[in-house]
Formats: C-alpha cells, structure tokens, sequence
C-alpha cells in the first residue's frame, strides 16, 4: 500500500492527495520533521474548514441569490440600511433574538434573509432555510407525535432558522400551532 494511500485512510485525506507537491516543497524549502508536520496539520485544517462550510452550505438550502454588494440601496428607499447591516452582523444570533423582514413583495427580503444565513454558515454556524409551506408540509407530514418532536427539535437546533414566506400563508389552526411550536422552540 502506497503512503498516500495509507495517509487518506488515516484521514488526512488532502495531505494523501497532495503527497508529492507537500515533499517537494519540505525538500525546497529544507523543512525540519516539525515544520513538515507544521504544514501537514495547517494543509489538514485548512480542509477540513472548507468541508465543513461547503456541508453547511449544502445543508441550508438556501440556494442561489446576488450579495448585498450588489444591492441597490436607492431602490426601494423603504429598506432601514442600519438595520439590515446591523442584522448581517449576526449579534442576534448570539443574543437568541429573531430578525423578522417585513415589507411589500418584491423588496428584496429574501435575498437579505440568504445574505444572513450565508454570513451565519461563514461564522460556523449551521443554518436551516426553508419556506413556511415547506415547513409546515414537513411538520405536518409527521405521523406520531414522537416523530413531530423529533423534527421540532432539529429546527430547534439549528443555529439560524430563517423561515421564508410567513406572510403568503393562510394558517388552519394546526399549523398555526406547529408555526407557533418553532417560534417559540
């Protein structure tokens, strides 16, 4: 068996995979055993970081959608500024407080919901979006109460839940109940 080989069953998959570039380099540039283990365990690191945001990205679902650096601030001059960047600052996260968006359709508050949760992931937090329908679909597609609390408490563990679409909804009482139950989770 190779040591590369060896290296990725052992877990230092990037390490195997960049084998003869990292011996290259200690050759080049005379590195000590320590400073060879120095770059294995930073090349390492640095991996497993990338995983773990591209896992948290693909978990979110929160999908395509244009970065504030390219949202028009003139248009609509209804949007508080303040507040949205003061809300990218993710301090409500840390404080367990809500965000909610409230404007007309078409103001963009979807696309600042996603920059939010997008600035969450890169903080390492993990992040659940999803649109009240989907939510409530989900919820109420639980068969026992068991497996409804179950599922309660995986949103409830999510770092940030960002739930799209309140407004679009007319609520029967179940699932005015169950959007109740994750609001207050």
């Amino acid at each position: 068996m190779t040591l590369a080989r060896q290296l990725k069953e052992l877990g230092l998959t990037e390490t195997g995979n960049e084998l003869d570039d990292i011996l290259a380099l200690a050759q080049k540039k005379r590195w000590s055993g320590v400073q060879l283990l120095e770059h294995v365990a930073h090349v390492e690191a640095n991996a497993k970081a990338r995983r773990s945001l591209e896992r948290r990205l693909s978990r979110s679902k929160i999908g395509r959608f244009r970065p504030m650096e390219n949202f028009d601030w003139e248009w609509p001059d209804e949007i508080d500024r303040d507040l949205v960047e003061t809300s990218l600052q993710l301090d409500f996260i840390n404080q367990a407080r809500n965000v909610i968006l409230v404007a007309p359709q078409g103001l963009g508050k979807t696309m600042i919901a996603k920059n939010i949760a997008h600035r969450a992931i890169g903080a390492g937090h993990t992040v659940s979006f999803v649109s009240a329908s989907q939510l409530l679909l989900d919820l109420g597609s639980r068969d026992s109460a068991r497996a409804l609390d179950q599922r309660l408490k995986h949103y409830a563990k999510q770092g940030l839940l960002v739930i799209d679409e309140v407004g679009y909804l007319a609520y029967d009482a179940r699932s005015a109940d169950l959007l109740f139950q994750i609001i207050t989770l």
